[in-house]
């Protein structure tokens, strides 16, 4: 196979691998509701594969200094999911997606002209989701519809994260590492589901989702910082797995806290049933 030949293959390749991954991620989510849903959407399922790739074509320090960058986008993104939120509760997909995506790049831009270190983007991650827990949680417990995929569903979710995959890996060679690092945290999969989900099954459920995202994308912000500092130690493969590792136990922690939150609330519940309390606070205590 010749040079000029394999260089599309292989980006491709990398394209159809990642879309695939993405997709069923997504469908799944559909399917598991707003929390299961959150826990799933905030796996990097999109940033993943970029760093992969991004590792096959350069060294551990470029992925370090990557990751550096990406730190304090992953703060920008917890502001694009609240600015979602709240306006979905009354404002249509179009206008509710695209103003959450310019805010996202508001930050962005700004985030960029400044040098970060290590201290400074886990310092800006507390403060963004000191902000934007609290105001996020009342808008996290809605009840998700049944949804009906239709035929565009999946090639619009492949197309757009494709296209993620295809920018980042041709464009890392002449950008550099901190560009390539905050394209690879573009939110590509929240981008997604507001523009699918929302049209269909209407705005407050699509934004319960991005509303139980705080805590996973407070695991996906500790899986980055340790990737900056794992990457020159152990290698790009190992920093990587380990990256992975933490969002995923950190995500099943989350699973595993908010189920025994929810047995303690139906105990609680079951035993005001039976003193006779009100039937407002026993729905409320049983309505996990």
């Amino acid at each position: 196979m010749s040079f000029e030949l394999g260089i599309p293959l292989t980006l491709g390749l990398r394209m159809a691998i990642t879309a695939a991954f993405v997709v069923t991620a997504s469908v799944i989510t559909e399917r598991s509701g707003p929390v299961i849903g959150a826990l799933i959407a905030t796996l990097p399922i999109s940033a993943g594969p970029a760093y992969v790739f991004l590792a096959l074509d350069h060294d551990a320090a470029f992925i370090a200094e990557g990751a550096l960058a990406s730190l304090p986008i992953n703060a920008a993104t917890v502001s694009l999911g609240l600015t979602y939120v709240v306006l979905a509760q009354r404002q249509s997909a179009v206008v509710s997606c695209f103003s959450a995506v310019a805010v996202w790049i508001a930050l962005a831009t700004i985030i960029r002209s400044f040098q970060w270190t290590l201290t400074g983007g886990l310092i800006a991650n507390a403060i963004a989701f000191a902000v934007c827990a609290p105001l996020l949680a009342r808008y996290r417990h809605v009840k998700m519809p049944p949804i009906t995929r239709r035929w565009y569903d999946i090639p619009l979710r492949a197309s757009m994260v494709a296209t993620l995959v295809a920018t980042v890996v041709a464009a890392s060679g002449l950008v550099g590492p901190k560009i390539s690092g905050t394209i690879s945290l573009f939110p590509m999969v929240f981008t997604s589901m507001m523009l699918i989900l929302h049209p269909r099954i209407g705005g407050p459920p699509t934004a319960a989702v991005l509303a139980n995202s705080a805590g996973g994308m407070m695991g996906l912000g500790l899986a980055v910082a340790a990737l900056n500092v794992l990457a020159p130690q152990v290698g790009s493969v190992i920093a990587l797995s380990l990256a992975l590792s933490i969002c995923v136990c950190w995500n099943l922690t989350l699973w595993w806290c908010g189920r025994l939150q929810c047995r303690v609330r139906r105990a609680r519940g079951s035993g005001r049933l039976r003193s006779g309390l009100g039937s407002a606070e026993t729905t409320r205590a049983t309505s996990c």
